[in-house]
Protein backbone atom coordinates (compact mmCIF):
# COMPACT_ATOMS: atom_id res chain seq x y z
CA UNK A 1 0.00 0.00 0.00
CA UNK A 2 1.17 3.69 -0.62
CA UNK A 3 0.16 6.80 1.05
CA UNK A 4 -1.44 7.76 -2.16
CA UNK A 5 -4.03 5.12 -1.64
CA UNK A 6 -5.10 6.71 1.63
CA UNK A 7 -7.32 9.29 0.35
CA UNK A 8 -4.60 12.30 1.08
CA UNK A 9 -4.18 15.51 -0.48
CA UNK A 10 -1.47 16.44 -3.37
CA UNK A 11 -0.09 18.89 -1.54
CA UNK A 12 -0.20 16.54 1.74
CA UNK A 13 1.36 13.64 -0.42
CA UNK A 14 4.20 16.15 -1.73
CA UNK A 15 5.20 16.79 1.83
CA UNK A 16 5.02 12.79 2.58
CA UNK A 17 7.65 12.36 -0.47
CA UNK A 18 10.02 15.19 0.53
CA UNK A 19 10.54 13.96 4.51
CA UNK A 20 11.07 10.28 2.60
CA UNK A 21 8.50 8.55 4.10
CA UNK A 22 8.18 5.41 2.31
CA UNK A 23 5.17 3.09 2.64
CA UNK A 24 2.13 3.15 5.21
CA UNK A 25 3.19 1.88 8.73
CA UNK A 26 -0.32 -0.72 9.46
CA UNK A 27 -1.33 2.25 12.12
CA UNK A 28 -1.53 4.67 9.54
CA UNK A 29 -2.85 2.44 7.04
CA UNK A 30 -5.55 1.67 9.01
CA UNK A 31 -6.47 5.61 10.64
CA UNK A 32 -5.95 7.86 8.37
CA UNK A 33 -8.71 7.17 6.12
CA UNK A 34 -10.97 6.39 9.26
CA UNK A 35 -9.96 9.91 10.78
CA UNK A 36 -10.41 11.00 6.84
CA UNK A 37 -14.03 9.52 7.20
CA UNK A 38 -14.96 11.72 10.54
CA UNK A 39 -14.80 8.10 12.72
CA UNK A 40 -14.12 8.19 15.86
CA UNK A 41 -10.89 6.31 16.69
CA UNK A 42 -9.24 4.01 19.17
CA UNK A 43 -6.07 3.21 18.35
CA UNK A 44 -3.12 0.60 20.19
CA UNK A 45 -0.33 0.44 18.88
CA UNK A 46 3.56 0.36 20.62
CA UNK A 47 5.66 3.94 21.03
CA UNK A 48 7.28 4.01 17.63
CA UNK A 49 4.85 2.42 15.20
CA UNK A 50 4.02 5.17 13.56
CA UNK A 51 0.84 6.85 14.92
CA UNK A 52 1.85 10.11 15.20
CA UNK A 53 1.30 10.71 11.40
CA UNK A 54 -1.97 8.87 11.40
CA UNK A 55 -3.64 11.75 13.07
CA UNK A 56 -1.74 14.40 12.25
CA UNK A 57 -1.92 13.60 8.37
CA UNK A 58 -5.38 13.73 8.27
CA UNK A 59 -6.53 16.12 10.79
CA UNK A 60 -4.26 18.80 8.68
CA UNK A 61 -6.52 17.72 5.52
CA UNK A 62 -9.80 18.51 7.11
CA UNK A 63 -8.49 22.14 7.47
CA UNK A 64 -8.50 22.15 3.93
CA UNK A 65 -12.00 22.64 4.14
CA UNK A 66 -12.75 24.58 7.58
CA UNK A 67 -12.53 28.53 7.90
CA UNK A 68 -9.92 30.23 9.79
CA UNK A 69 -10.75 29.97 13.58
CA UNK A 70 -11.56 32.98 15.48
CA UNK A 71 -8.30 34.04 17.94
CA UNK A 72 -7.60 31.89 20.96
CA UNK A 73 -10.40 29.35 19.68
CA UNK A 74 -8.57 26.76 18.94
CA UNK A 75 -10.11 23.93 16.78
CA UNK A 76 -7.96 20.88 16.93
CA UNK A 77 -6.38 19.82 20.72
CA UNK A 78 -4.52 16.67 21.32
CA UNK A 79 -3.55 15.60 24.62
CA UNK A 80 0.14 14.38 25.75
CA UNK A 81 1.41 13.29 28.87
CA UNK A 82 4.94 14.68 28.98
CA UNK A 83 7.23 18.05 27.87
CA UNK A 84 8.89 15.82 25.06
CA UNK A 85 5.60 14.37 23.21
CA UNK A 86 4.57 17.58 23.65
CA UNK A 87 7.35 18.93 21.35
CA UNK A 88 7.58 15.48 19.21
CA UNK A 89 3.93 15.99 18.38
CA UNK A 90 4.17 19.51 17.64
CA UNK A 91 7.22 19.50 15.38
CA UNK A 92 5.19 16.41 13.31
CA UNK A 93 2.59 19.23 12.59
CA UNK A 94 5.00 21.98 11.72
CA UNK A 95 6.72 19.29 9.41
CA UNK A 96 3.55 18.65 7.35
CA UNK A 97 1.78 22.26 7.36
CA UNK A 98 4.39 23.66 5.56
CA UNK A 99 3.98 24.87 2.39
CA UNK A 100 -0.07 23.68 2.76
CA UNK A 101 -2.53 25.87 0.80
CA UNK A 102 -4.17 27.31 3.98
CA UNK A 103 -1.80 28.25 6.41
CA UNK A 104 -2.59 26.50 9.58
CA UNK A 105 -0.94 27.56 12.94
CA UNK A 106 0.48 25.32 15.44
CA UNK A 107 1.37 25.34 19.11
CA UNK A 108 2.69 23.15 21.82
CA UNK A 109 2.64 24.30 25.74
CA UNK A 110 3.88 22.25 28.71
CA UNK A 111 4.70 23.24 32.45
CA UNK A 112 7.83 23.79 33.67
CA UNK A 113 8.78 26.79 31.92
CA UNK A 114 7.49 30.61 31.81
CA UNK A 115 3.38 30.75 30.63
CA UNK A 116 3.48 34.41 29.94
CA UNK A 117 5.43 33.48 26.23
CA UNK A 118 2.79 30.47 25.50
CA UNK A 119 0.23 33.33 26.08
CA UNK A 120 1.58 35.59 24.26
CA UNK A 121 2.10 32.74 21.27
CA UNK A 122 -1.18 31.68 21.59
CA UNK A 123 -2.38 34.31 19.11
CA UNK A 124 -4.26 32.84 15.69
CA UNK A 125 -3.18 29.22 17.07
CA UNK A 126 -5.37 26.58 15.50
CA UNK A 127 -3.75 23.05 16.53
CA UNK A 128 -2.93 22.97 20.37
CA UNK A 129 -0.61 20.12 21.70
CA UNK A 130 -0.14 20.73 25.12
CA UNK A 131 -0.15 18.47 28.74
CA UNK A 132 -3.20 18.73 30.79
CA UNK A 133 -1.99 20.77 34.18
CA UNK A 134 -0.81 23.50 31.57
CA UNK A 135 -3.94 23.98 29.49
CA UNK A 136 -5.71 24.29 32.65
CA UNK A 137 -3.90 26.91 33.39
CA UNK A 138 -3.92 28.80 29.90
CA UNK A 139 -7.43 28.39 30.11
CA UNK A 140 -8.09 29.53 33.37
CA UNK A 141 -5.68 32.45 32.82
CA UNK A 142 -8.35 33.50 29.65
CA UNK A 143 -5.36 32.72 27.38
CA UNK A 144 -7.41 30.62 25.19
CA UNK A 145 -10.90 28.96 24.88
CA UNK A 146 -12.23 25.50 24.26
CA UNK A 147 -15.90 25.96 23.00
CA UNK A 148 -14.91 25.68 19.19
CA UNK A 149 -13.08 22.05 19.61
CA UNK A 150 -14.06 19.90 17.20
CA UNK A 151 -10.91 17.17 16.91
CA UNK A 152 -9.64 15.78 19.96
CA UNK A 153 -6.65 13.54 20.73
CA UNK A 154 -5.42 11.59 23.08
CA UNK A 155 -2.04 10.35 22.61
CA UNK A 156 -0.62 7.83 25.18
CA UNK A 157 -3.78 8.10 27.07
CA UNK A 158 -2.05 4.63 29.06
CA UNK A 159 0.52 7.00 30.05
CA UNK A 160 -1.38 9.82 30.68
CA UNK A 161 -3.74 7.95 33.42
CA UNK A 162 -0.60 6.23 34.88
CA UNK A 163 0.99 9.54 35.81
CA UNK A 164 -1.95 10.53 37.54
CA UNK A 165 -4.01 12.96 34.97
CA UNK A 166 -7.12 11.65 34.99
CA UNK A 167 -8.88 14.72 37.50
CA UNK A 168 -7.27 17.33 34.87
CA UNK A 169 -8.08 15.32 31.48
CA UNK A 170 -11.77 15.24 33.49
CA UNK A 171 -12.08 18.71 33.83
CA UNK A 172 -10.70 19.69 30.74
CA UNK A 173 -13.24 17.09 28.91
CA UNK A 174 -16.13 19.29 30.61
CA UNK A 175 -14.86 22.01 28.76
CA UNK A 176 -15.36 20.80 25.51
CA UNK A 177 -18.10 20.97 23.11
CA UNK A 178 -19.99 17.26 22.77
CA UNK A 179 -20.32 17.67 19.35
CA UNK A 180 -16.18 16.72 17.89
CA UNK A 181 -14.46 13.82 16.22
CA UNK A 182 -12.59 11.82 19.65
CA UNK A 183 -9.15 10.13 18.30
CA UNK A 184 -7.70 8.28 21.48
CA UNK A 185 -4.75 6.43 20.84
CA UNK A 186 -2.58 3.97 23.78
CA UNK A 187 0.24 1.55 24.12
CA UNK A 188 -2.05 -0.81 26.18
CA UNK A 189 -5.45 -1.34 26.67
CA UNK A 190 -6.42 -1.44 30.69
CA UNK A 191 -10.13 -0.84 33.10
CA UNK A 192 -8.28 3.04 33.05
CA UNK A 193 -8.65 3.57 29.37
CA UNK A 194 -11.25 1.13 28.86
CA UNK A 195 -13.16 3.50 31.04
CA UNK A 196 -12.27 6.83 29.50
CA UNK A 197 -12.93 4.96 25.82
CA UNK A 198 -16.24 4.40 26.39
CA UNK A 199 -16.72 8.12 28.07
CA UNK A 200 -15.62 9.50 25.03
CA UNK A 201 -15.90 7.79 21.80
CA UNK A 202 -18.80 6.55 19.73
CA UNK A 203 -19.13 4.10 17.82
CA UNK A 204 -15.22 4.11 17.49
CA UNK A 205 -13.03 2.27 14.85
CA UNK A 206 -10.84 -0.06 16.78
CA UNK A 207 -7.49 -0.30 15.48
CA UNK A 208 -5.11 -2.74 17.20
CA UNK A 209 -1.40 -3.22 16.17
CA UNK A 210 0.65 -6.22 17.46
CA UNK A 211 3.48 -5.79 18.89
CA UNK A 212 6.50 -6.00 16.81
CA UNK A 213 8.80 -8.74 18.72
CA UNK A 214 12.82 -7.70 18.37
CA UNK A 215 14.84 -10.37 17.08
CA UNK A 216 18.09 -10.90 18.51
CA UNK A 217 19.76 -13.45 17.44
CA UNK A 218 21.50 -11.32 14.28
CA UNK A 219 22.74 -8.86 17.12
CA UNK A 220 26.73 -9.90 18.63
CA UNK A 221 26.93 -8.59 22.15
CA UNK A 222 29.56 -6.75 24.07
CA UNK A 223 29.67 -5.52 27.47
CA UNK A 224 32.73 -3.12 28.88
CA UNK A 225 32.89 -2.64 32.54
CA UNK A 226 34.29 1.15 32.63
CA UNK A 227 34.10 3.68 34.92
CA UNK A 228 31.99 7.15 34.45
CA UNK A 229 35.19 9.36 34.05
CA UNK A 230 36.67 6.80 31.13
CA UNK A 231 33.60 6.79 29.10
CA UNK A 232 33.89 9.10 26.63
CA UNK A 233 37.83 7.56 25.85
CA UNK A 234 36.19 4.01 26.01
CA UNK A 235 33.78 5.58 23.12
CA UNK A 236 36.03 7.21 21.32
CA UNK A 237 38.95 4.23 21.73
CA UNK A 238 36.78 1.74 20.09
CA UNK A 239 35.02 4.04 17.22
CA UNK A 240 38.71 4.76 15.98
CA UNK A 241 40.78 1.29 16.41
CA UNK A 242 37.54 -0.57 15.14
CA UNK A 243 37.14 1.88 12.44
CA UNK A 244 33.65 2.54 12.90
CA UNK A 245 31.60 4.20 10.45
CA UNK A 246 28.58 3.90 11.23
CA UNK A 247 27.31 4.33 15.10
CA UNK A 248 24.03 4.92 16.88
CA UNK A 249 25.34 5.77 20.47
CA UNK A 250 22.34 5.72 23.28
CA UNK A 251 22.39 8.48 26.05
CA UNK A 252 19.93 8.75 29.11
CA UNK A 253 19.59 12.87 28.96
CA UNK A 254 19.50 15.59 25.85
CA UNK A 255 22.26 17.13 27.82
CA UNK A 256 24.52 13.91 28.04
CA UNK A 257 23.53 13.41 24.27
CA UNK A 258 24.82 17.27 23.41
CA UNK A 259 28.07 16.77 25.80
CA UNK A 260 29.03 13.13 23.75
CA UNK A 261 28.57 14.34 20.36
CA UNK A 262 30.86 17.48 21.43
CA UNK A 263 33.34 15.95 22.54
CA UNK A 264 33.35 13.18 19.65
CA UNK A 265 33.49 16.15 17.46
CA UNK A 266 36.52 18.06 19.49
CA UNK A 267 38.60 14.66 18.88
CA UNK A 268 38.08 14.65 15.14
CA UNK A 269 34.99 12.36 15.02
CA UNK A 270 32.11 13.49 12.72
CA UNK A 271 29.35 13.49 15.32
CA UNK A 272 25.52 15.04 15.66
CA UNK A 273 23.25 14.53 18.62
CA UNK A 274 19.40 13.47 17.97
CA UNK A 275 17.05 14.52 20.47
CA UNK A 276 13.57 16.35 21.36
CA UNK A 277 15.25 19.38 21.19
CA UNK A 278 16.47 19.66 18.03
CA UNK A 279 13.95 20.76 15.64
CA UNK A 280 12.20 17.95 13.03
CA UNK A 281 14.11 19.97 9.93
CA UNK A 282 17.35 19.06 12.22
CA UNK A 283 16.45 15.24 13.05
CA UNK A 284 15.56 14.55 9.75
CA UNK A 285 19.11 16.25 8.22
CA UNK A 286 21.38 14.13 10.88
CA UNK A 287 19.83 10.90 10.07
CA UNK A 288 19.90 11.40 6.54
CA UNK A 289 23.69 12.42 7.23
CA UNK A 290 24.54 9.19 8.75
CA UNK A 291 22.37 7.23 5.93
CA UNK A 292 24.63 9.24 3.36
CA UNK A 293 28.03 8.80 5.50
CA UNK A 294 28.10 12.68 6.21
CA UNK A 295 28.53 11.94 9.79
CA UNK A 296 29.83 8.46 11.37
CA UNK A 297 27.98 9.01 14.54
CA UNK A 298 24.70 9.79 16.25
CA UNK A 299 23.65 10.21 19.59
CA UNK A 300 20.18 9.91 20.78
CA UNK A 301 18.07 10.03 23.63
CA UNK A 302 15.93 7.27 24.34
CA UNK A 303 12.60 8.94 23.15
CA UNK A 304 13.98 9.71 19.94
CA UNK A 305 15.33 6.25 18.93
CA UNK A 306 11.20 5.27 18.52
CA UNK A 307 11.53 7.08 15.45
CA UNK A 308 15.44 5.73 14.15
CA UNK A 309 15.20 3.39 11.15
CA UNK A 310 17.99 2.95 9.56
CA UNK A 311 18.91 -0.24 7.24
CA UNK A 312 21.86 -2.21 7.96
CA UNK A 313 22.95 0.06 10.90
CA UNK A 314 26.17 -2.02 11.65
CA UNK A 315 26.90 -0.78 15.30
CA UNK A 316 24.60 0.21 18.16
CA UNK A 317 26.90 1.57 21.47
CA UNK A 318 24.56 1.79 24.95
CA UNK A 319 27.04 5.24 26.78
CA UNK A 320 24.74 4.34 29.44
CA UNK A 321 21.99 2.04 30.33
CA UNK A 322 18.16 2.50 30.14
CA UNK A 323 15.99 1.92 33.32
CA UNK A 324 13.99 -0.97 31.72
CA UNK A 325 15.21 -4.37 30.16
CA UNK A 326 12.89 -3.03 27.31
CA UNK A 327 14.12 -0.07 26.15
CA UNK A 328 17.64 -1.98 26.20
CA UNK A 329 15.96 -4.46 23.39
CA UNK A 330 14.24 -1.92 21.62
CA UNK A 331 17.70 0.34 21.64
CA UNK A 332 20.05 -2.60 20.25
CA UNK A 333 16.80 -3.87 17.44
CA UNK A 334 18.23 -1.20 15.61
CA UNK A 335 20.74 -2.92 14.63
CA UNK A 336 21.00 -6.55 13.29
CA UNK A 337 17.85 -6.16 10.64
CA UNK A 338 16.90 -6.98 7.39
CA UNK A 339 19.22 -10.72 7.52
CA UNK A 340 22.16 -8.60 7.75
CA UNK A 341 24.27 -9.48 11.23
CA UNK A 342 25.18 -5.93 13.81
CA UNK A 343 27.45 -5.00 16.77
CA UNK A 344 25.56 -4.19 20.20
CA UNK A 345 27.93 -3.28 22.90
CA UNK A 346 27.47 -1.77 26.27
CA UNK A 347 29.00 0.48 29.18
CA UNK A 348 28.56 -1.01 32.72
CA UNK A 349 30.03 0.75 35.67
CA UNK A 350 30.51 -2.01 38.33
CA UNK A 351 27.79 -0.61 40.61
CA UNK A 352 25.31 -0.94 37.52
CA UNK A 353 25.94 -4.67 37.56
CA UNK A 354 23.13 -6.01 39.06
CA UNK A 355 20.89 -3.91 36.93
CA UNK A 356 22.78 -5.48 33.94
CA UNK A 357 22.16 -8.94 34.88
CA UNK A 358 18.47 -8.41 35.46
CA UNK A 359 18.45 -6.99 31.56
CA UNK A 360 20.23 -9.89 30.65
CA UNK A 361 17.78 -12.10 32.33
CA UNK A 362 15.18 -10.70 30.77
CA UNK A 363 15.96 -10.55 27.51
CA UNK A 364 16.64 -14.19 27.68
CA UNK A 365 20.85 -13.76 26.46
CA UNK A 366 24.34 -13.47 28.37
CA UNK A 367 26.77 -10.79 27.24
CA UNK A 368 30.38 -11.37 27.73
CA UNK A 369 31.73 -8.78 29.66
CA UNK A 370 35.67 -6.95 29.44
CA UNK A 371 37.28 -5.39 31.87
CA UNK A 372 38.57 -2.08 30.71
CA UNK A 373 40.94 -1.27 33.54
CA UNK A 374 44.18 -1.80 31.96
CA UNK A 375 43.31 -0.81 27.95
CA UNK A 376 45.14 2.40 27.71
CA UNK A 377 42.86 5.20 26.78
CA UNK A 378 45.87 8.32 27.13
CA UNK A 379 45.36 10.39 23.72
CA UNK A 380 41.49 9.46 23.33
Amino acid sequence: MTFSELGLSAPLLALVEKNSYEAPRPIQAAAIPAILAGKDVLGVAQTGSGKTASFVLPILQQFEQKPPARNRHITTLVLVPTRELAVQVGEVFRLFSEQLPRPVKSLSVFGGVSINPQMIRLQWVEILVATPGRLLALVESKALRLSAVDTLVLDEADKMLNMGFRDEMEAIFRLLPPRRQNLLFSATLGKDVDTVTEMLLRNPIKIEIAQEVENLDLIHQAGYFVTEDRKGPLLRYLIKSQNMQQVLVFTSSIHQADLVAHKLKKNGIKALALHSEKSQGARTEALRYLKSGETNVLVATDLMSRGIDIPALPVVINYELPRSPKDFIHRIGRTGRAGVEGLAISFVDKAEEPHFYVIQKKMGKRVEMVDTDEFDLLGY
